[in-house]
């Protein structure tokens, strides 16, 4: 008796989503990425991050916003749960994503890439996805040298900031971190109208997540010239 053929999702392209996210703003943009990515025949794993310690959003007062932003400047590792054994397969593409914390990437991040960082990515291609308020470019130079060194090849990135005007968009992260809601205080939200990503920019995640498909699937010579650097993603 002939033995069933294997199936046609045992044939797809792979792509590791690698994520953590403290106010959910990562977490959004990676369904929308997913989203993109589903309309191709690829299969998409995601894993997201899991403090030891609960990181609580928002942190709730002044001080304890203040002392979590000097920690941070500092690259303060926050120690993560262990990842699933599907993460060290093999995979077409991974997809490292998180926030900026004070011009770094996050704690979780940084603690993966301490335990994990060479097992998951040596000799992988990989595109790290950074959400942030606007101060992205130290993260981007640190986490690209942190992935280097861990035997990465990157070949890409996709950078989504926060639509608001500075000051206001400073103001408003800190205020919302500390327990208020900067958004709904008339005074306020003529310069400041909403706490993170917009739709149009998840609409965004979902086209770059199609993008990404498309190209994995015909064999992903051509990531790294696609242009993840619109006007939707990172607004000035």
């Amino acid at each position: 008796m002939r033995a069933p053929m294997e199936s046609s999702v045992d044939s797809k392209k792979r792509i590791l989503i690698i994520y953590f996210s403290f106010s959910s703003q990562t977490n959004n943009l990676i369904q929308s990425l997913v989203q993109g990515m589903e309309k191709y025949n690829v299969k998409v794993i995601r894993e997201r991050l899991v403090p030891i310690d609960q990181l609580r959003f928002p942190i709730g007062s002044v001080m304890g916003t203040i002392r979590m932003m000097i920690v941070t400047f500092f690259r303060k590792r926050f120690p993560i749960q262990p990842i699933g054994d599907r993460c060290f397969e093999g995979y077409d593409l991974i997809i490292l994503a998180g926030p900026t914390w004070s011009y770094n990437p996050s704690g979780p991040v940084l603690s993966l890439l301490d335990r994990d960082g060479e097992r998951l990515f040596k000799g992988k291609h990989l595109i790290p996805l950074i959400s942030c308020r606007g101060y992205w470019r130290v993260h981007w130079l640190g986490l690209k040298r942190l992935l280097y060194k861990k035997g990465a090849k990157v070949i890409n990135i996709m950078v989504f900031v926060h639509p608001n005007p500075e000051p206001w968009r400073t103001i408003g992260v800190f205020l919302k971190l500390a327990g208020s809601v900067p958004e709904k205080k008339s005074w306020f939200a003529r310069k400041y109208r909403k706490y993170g990503h917009t739709r149009k920019q998840l609409k965004e995640a979902d086209r770059f997540g199609q993008m990404i498909a498309k190209e994995v699937v015909q064999g992903g010579n051509n990531i790294h010239h696609l242009n993840f650097d619109t006007e939707i993603a990172r607004p000035l």
